[in-house]
């Protein structure tokens, strides 16, 4: 069933799903799909209380203005200036990274808490199980193309090496 059919997880209660609510504690993450009343019912609002500007947010975090005896310069790839940023909240270039690293830094750690990452390390699927997977699928294409010869004697010693491979997952 997809989220988007899901009926309410609340005490019988058969109304569609209009939130997806994960709470983590204790490192143990659970999760509820709630309709609006039984939300409400959680203290969860479903209504936005306002709208959410991010360039206003920025500009208010960005309030302060330039360190102390520096002025505010600019991009020296794409002339945009700090002031520009508070005002789109996008930088123009990756060079503006460089050119704002101070700024860019007290901001992250204002609105992050730190200007390093501190959260999961993303871990890319593991090359050696595609390696191995790959080469499953090639034994047993030989095995198929050995039967198929009548070769038994090769399919046997085939079907043995795929065993001992599936083995190890």
């Amino acid at each position: 069933m997809s989220e988007a059919q899901r009926e309410c997880d609340g005490r019988d209660c058969t109304n569609p799903a209009v939130v997806h609510l994960t709470q983590v504690v204790n490192d143990k993450s659970s999760t509820q799909y709630l309709c609006k009343s039984c939300a409400e019912a959680k203290g969860i609002t479903t209504e936005p209380s306002q709208e959410f500007d991010v360039a206003d947010f920025l500009a208010q975090l960005g309030d302060q203005g330039p360190p102390q005896g520096k002025p505010l310069s600019s991009c020296g790839f794409c002339d945009l200036t700090f002031d520009d940023f508070k005002k789109s909240g996008r930088l123009g270039c990756p060079h503006c990274f460089t050119s704002f690293e101070s700024n860019l830094r007290r901001l992250l750690n204002r609105i992050h808490g730190a200007t390093g990452h501190v959260g999961k390390v993303y871990l890319p699927p593991d090359p050696a199980a595609a390696d191995v997977d790959r080469r499953l699928d090639g034994l047993r294409r030989s095995l198929q193309r050995a039967i198929e010869a009548e070769d038994f004697e090769r399919a046997a010693t085939l079907r043995d090496e795929i065993r001992g491979h599936e083995g190890d997952e």
